[in-house]
Formats: C-alpha cells, structure tokens, sequence
C-alpha cells in the first residue's frame, strides 16, 4: 500500500527550507498550506504553489492570534496531518550585549510561535488520532558559534520542549520530528542583523568580533543545500525514500558539519559523567 496523502501546514515559506519545502512536498503528490507573513511580498511564489494545487495562507508566527489560522482551516475542511514550524531568524550578539528587547523577539519568533501554533493544532490531531510536528532546529542548539547565544537558547528551549511533547502525544499516535540543521545555502548568511549594542572593547581583536566581522562580510560559506536536506524531511515524515520504516524517529540531523557537533555533544555529556560519576551517585538520601 502507498503511504497516505498529507496535508502540511508550513511556516515561514517566503524562501529558504519553507519554501524548498513546500515544494518537495507538492513533489511527492502531498497537500500544502504554505503560510508566510505578508504573502503579497512574494506573489510569483503564491502563484507556484497555488498552480500545483496548494494553497497560501497569512500567518504571523508572533501574533498571539496566529493560533486562528489553524481553527480556520480546520473548520473550512483542511485537516492539518503535519505541522512544520520553520519560520525564524537570527539576531548576532554576545550575551553580554544582548537588549531584552532582543532575547523577547527572538523568543517570539522562534519558542513562543511554534508553540501557539502547536497548541491549536494538537486538539484536531488528538481527536483524529493522528499528526506529526515537525520543528525545525539548528546545530547551534547543541554547540553554536560565538554571538549565537540568545539564538541558541531559544532553539534548545524548543527542542527540550519537543522531547517532553513527544511523550505526552505519544498514545493519540501523533509523533514529533525535531530537524536539526547546520549551515545551509539559504538567505540567513545574506541578511545578517548584528545587536544594537556595540562590542565593548573588551571583545575587540577576540574571536566573537571576528564572527561578526566574517558575518558581515559575508565570507562564511555554507556547506549544506537546502533543496536535498527538505527533501529529506520530505521523506522521513511520509515514510518513503530515506524515510522508510523510520517514521518513529524523533531527531533528523542534516548537514556534514552537524557530525562533529553531534560527537562534541556527545564527548561534552560523556567527560562529565566520566569525571564526576560517582559524585553523582553520592549525593542521595541515605538508605535506612
């Protein structure tokens, strides 16, 4: 038997792995919501998607009514199988320097979003018995790059928020799919946004600046290409390809340079255990 047909509701399709996306699965025979905040910017790519049978719908990721979007949709007829919460950026800043106002946003966008949008879907898919969420991460969750920090905190939020998700949806046959990704061909690297607070001198000649400074100049090449990487995720939710018969996995790794990162995780957990193993055991309650 075939794999059934999808419908996919995807954030953040303007360009970039939403929009590579919704085109692999449009691809594979499947249905697409592609969503976007402001859809008359991009009216050649509504038109695609529209021309092979999708649909394109406005949705705010910040909104905190973004969630209605989803109750539209449902209402009108279009059961949303897959949820792919893609839609984000990146603001370059060391910890030290960055505003509140600049960890809120990045939190809006990349924690509180997802999860408005998680919240308004799960009903429809608990009741149907059936659904996937599909976040789209980065390596920066597990060892990210010096200025990624506010960033990497908001990925790694989500992330551990997936995990326990996973389980608590686990016996309504919804599963998760957390896609953590490195660097990739898309426009984050042409539309950098450093913080609005300047280094203190303290950072100058280090390598933070130097991060920004490569950044800015656009001199940090990507390795990875969109195209085949959301193919894969293609694949991997619809079970077919790569995906085949790995439909339970929870976490999809995509990039040469995510190797290294995934081993460092694993050293960095590993060395602490190692060193102080039985300090962790010793600090129980003792045992009548």
């Amino acid at each position: 038997m075939s794999p059934p047909k999808l419908t996919w509701l995807i954030t953040g399709c303007s360009s970039g792995f939403g929009l590579s996306l919704a085109r692999a699965v449009l691809a594979g025979g499947h249905n697409v919501i592609a969503s976007s905040r402001n859809p008359s910017r991009t009216p050649d790519l509504v038109a695609e998607v529209e021309s092979k049978g999708g649909k394109w719908v406005q949705l705010d990721a910040n909104s905190p009514e973004s969630g209605k979007v989803i109750t539209e949709l449902e209402r009108g007829g279009d059961h949303i199988d897959v949820l792919a919460n893609n839609a984000g950026y990146c603001v370059y800043a060391p910890v030290e320097t960055a505003t509140e106002d600049e960890v809120k946003a990045q939190m809006e966008t990349m924690f509180f979003g997802p999860l408005r949008l998680i919240q308004a879907v799960l009903p429809y898919m608990r009741q149907r018995k059936s659904g996937v969420i599909v976040n789209m991460s980065s390596g920066a969750s597990l060892d990210g790059t010096n200025t990624m920090g506010v960033y990497a905190g908001a990925k790694a939020g989500l992330d551990a928020l997936t995990k326990i998700l996973a389980k608590e949806v686990a016996p309504f046959n919804i599963r998760t799919l957390t896609v953590v990704l490195g660097t990739f061909n898309t426009n984050m690297p042409n539309s950098v946004i450093l913080g609005e607070t300047p280094l203190p001198n303290d950072y100058k000649g280090k390598f933070t600046e130097q991060v920004q400074q490569l950044l800015v100049g656009g001199k940090i090449k990507p390795n990875g290409d969109k195209e085949k990487a959301m193919q894969a995720v293609f694949e991997v939710v619809a079970g077919v390809g790569v995906g085949q018969g790995r439909q339970s996995e929870k976490l999809l790794p995509l990039g040469s340079d995510m190797t290294p990162r995934l081993k460092g995780a694993q050293d960095y957990l590993g060395h602490a255990l190692k060193v102080f193993g039985s300090v962790t055991n010793s600090v129980d309650v003792d045992k009548q």
